[in-house]
């Protein structure tokens, strides 16, 4: 698709004007300004002299866990939610450190696991458990803070970057169009890594940005975590891409006021929004296939969302 940044600009002046697209569709009800940073209260939580499990903020979207004793055993956090509760949410975590994890499956009731392995083989013991229902008093708060997969609370020069693209921008359509089209053009896909990649890998923003190369959880978590950093709430997606020989792939999805969710399409090619998949549109030069196989939402499987 050539010459794609004029004519995605035109495409969206002409909607604006035959009233395809509200200029102001994410503008109007989604949270404006960076949401606050995650923060273990201690008002509430369940402990042991091995974790703690704070859950004081389950109202903003999140849990914290920290696993506060010694250990060089593996150790790794479940979250199971009231959505789908035989297909919980397994990370791997470190010790002496809060890490954050999102209440994506909105309001209902949660249990949350720490474990520590046990020496042998695949076990693992439980460590520590509790229970609890949230409320959130925002849907998007989830997908606008940082956390263990969209960590830009620290990543100084990945926000600054996002400041700097969407200077003077107040609609969040323009910032999610600036952000995708320096993504899109300045990265390229790291084909020595995704062959290398181990289980558990987490993307480290600021060395994404700075390489300008990765896989495509790479893409979707810079791009991610550039948009929340501005205020944009932004989904990334974990599952499948593919219906033959199906891969494990990563994009991200983004609200608009018109739509609610819009998890399979992102920018308008005239009559329809097709999909924000920022590795397939980078790495495929954004050919004409390319760009139609993004925009088949049946090419797509969500299994996760951080």
């Amino acid at each position: 698709m050539k010459n794609w940044k004029r004519m995605i600009c035109r495409i969206l002046a002409l909607a604006l004007t035959v009233g395809c697209i509200h200029s102001a569709a994410l503008a109007a009800a989604a949270p404006t300004g960076t949401a606050s940073l995650p923060v273990a209260s201690g008002t509430l939580t369940a402990k042991n002299t091995k974790a703690t499990i704070d859950y004081s903020n389950t109202k903003d979207g999140y849990v914290m866990v920290n696993f506060t004793a010694q250990t060089d055993k593996r150790l790794k956090v479940r979250v199971t939610g009231p959505t789908n509760p035989k297909n919980p949410y397994t990370y791997d975590i470190p010790a002496g450190k809060w890490i954050t994890f999102p209440l994506t499956d909105g309001n209902g009731e949660y249990k949350v696991s720490v474990f520590e392995h046990t020496g042998q083989g695949s076990k693992y013991a439980t460590v520590l458990s509790t229970t609890f229902t949230a409320t959130l008093t925002d849907e998007f708060a989830p997908y606008l803070r940082p956390n263990q997969y969209v960590d830009y609370a620290g990543a100084t020069k990945t926000t600054a970057k996002a400041a700097e693209l969407t200077k003077g921008i107040t609609d969040p359509l323009k910032k999610v169009e600036a952000i995708y089209d320096f993504v899109v053009k300045e990265f390229t896909y790291d084909k020595d890594k995704a062959a290398t990649v181990q289980s558990g890998y987490l993307p480290v923003l600021d060395t994404v940005l700075e390489a300008k190369k990765g896989i495509c959880f790479d893409y979707a978590a810079v791009m991610a975590g550039m948009l929340r950093s501005q205020g944009v709430p932004c989904k990334l997606v974990v599952g499948y891409a593919g219906t033959t020989n199906p891969v494990y792939h990563a994009w991200i999805s983004v609200w608009t006021q018109e739509n609610g969710w819009v998890e399979q399409v992102v920018y308008f090619d005239g009559k329809t929004w097709q999909r924000m998949d920022p590795t397939f549109a980078s790495s495929g030069k954004q050919s004409e296939s390319i760009m139609k196989y993004i925009g088949d939402g049946n090419n797509y499987t969500t299994k996760y969302l951080y």
